[in-house]
């Protein structure tokens, strides 16, 4: 008489079968890697194919004689399915440049001396909205100089809204920004919104300015990343994290590791704010980028009364530095003059944050 087997006999066989699943499911990952690939060389980036997934599941409910049910035996097939799609989709993925697996230390720009991101001092960029005149830019220039600012900005191609508005003095613009600022030994940053138009501005731009309507301007990343000028790149103003890295990725694979990455606020529902402030986008862009990272406090809110909590609190999440508008007389700008802050203005804003710049501000 045969002798009934043992729960420890029981057990040995099961372990087998756990070892004998795992490695028939190594082999069919193997396959389904080698699947992803030869899709991946004819050009289909759709890895998911459903049509074929009801047929293998079709197939397999035929086939099972139990003691699973059908529902069981599909639940589990389906979440074989799942890894192995993933699995196909991963190997599919090149490593974005951006990213800290392909460079662990953070990028530090040394542009004429002026560094920015690792380790160095978080920097100041100001200066108006827009270039308007000879006199407004020659006053700002020197009051910000005397402040220790490096980076003057300044719009000489302005987009907006509505295309009435004023739009900015073009190459005139640009030749007297550059002008005040190497004047006062700063550098200058402006916007560059056009393919035709960055040469002329890398010509007399120090770093060149990818604004947030441009983001998903393609050819325009690719042109600036040729350009072999540093490059701050504004998020969209309803960009995902994945789509502002991504737009990075396309200044980068150019061979232009000069980038610069600025959040200034997200559209959103709420109204008492011009965009909302994305603070959790800086701390993630600094932990999965080698990038550095600034904050647009002045896009951010649209509202002067909010610039010092903010860029507190920029700061204190791991911000690079600070974007802040500043103009001789807000009142009169012929752009964003709400948001602008005059001289006497700037003076409290930085005062207030000068312990967390960690080094002397002149107020």
């Amino acid at each position: 008489m045969t002798q009934p087997r043992t729960i420890e006999d029981l057990r040995s066989e099961v372990d087998q079968i756990n070892r004998d699943l795992l490695r028939l499911l190594s082999q069919r990952g193997a396959v389904v890697a080698q699947i992803g690939h030869a899709k991946t060389q004819e050009g289909r980036p759709n890895h998911y194919d459903p049509a074929r997934e009801e047929q293998q599941l079709k197939e397999l409910e035929a086939l099972n004689e139990g003691p699973f049910t059908t529902a069981a035996v599909k639940a589990i097939f389906k979440e074989i399915f799942k890894a192995s799609l993933d699995l196909e989709e991963s190997n599919d993925k090149k490593q974005l440049l951006v990213s800290r697996k392909v460079k662990s230390d953070d990028t530090v720009l040394d542009i004429d001396g002026v560094r920015i991101g690792g380790d160095a001092p978080p920097i100041i960029i100001a200066g108006p909205c827009s270039i308007e005149s000879e006199e407004q830019m020659e006053q700002t220039a020197a009051f910000l100089a005397g402040k220790g600012i490096k980076i003057l900005r300044g719009g000489a191609y302005k987009p907006r809204t509505s295309p009435y508005g004023f739009q900015g003095m073009g190459v005139d613009g640009l030749i007297l920004g550059s002008r005040v600022a190497k004047e006062q030994g700063m550098l200058f940053i402006t916007e560059v919104m056009d393919t035709r138009d960055v040469e002329i501005v890398a010509e007399h731009a120090d770093i060149l300015q990818v604004g947030a309507r441009n983001m998903h301007n393609f050819a325009l990343l690719r042109e600036v990343g040729r350009a072999r000028r540093p490059v701050l790149l504004k998020r969209g103003l309803s960009a995902t994290i994945e789509e502002w890295l991504y737009a990075a990725e396309y200044i980068l694979s150019e061979g232009n590791p000069e980038v610069i990455l600025c959040e200034r606020g997200i559209r959103t529902y709420e109204k008492w704010t011009r965009n909302t402030l994305d603070l959790s986008a800086v701390a993630l862009a600094k932990q999965e980028t080698h990038l550095p990272v600034i904050v647009d406090v002045t896009h951010a809110a649209g509202r002067r009364d909010l610039l010092i909590p903010l860029a507190k609190a920029a700061l204190a999440v791991g911000a690079d530095g600070i974007h802040v508008e500043v103009h001789p007389s807000p009142a009169t700008a012929l752009s964003d003059n709400e948001q602008q802050l005059d001289f006497a203005g700037y003076d409290r804003f930085i005062g207030a944050l000068s312990a967390q710049l960690k080094q002397p501000v002149s107020v």
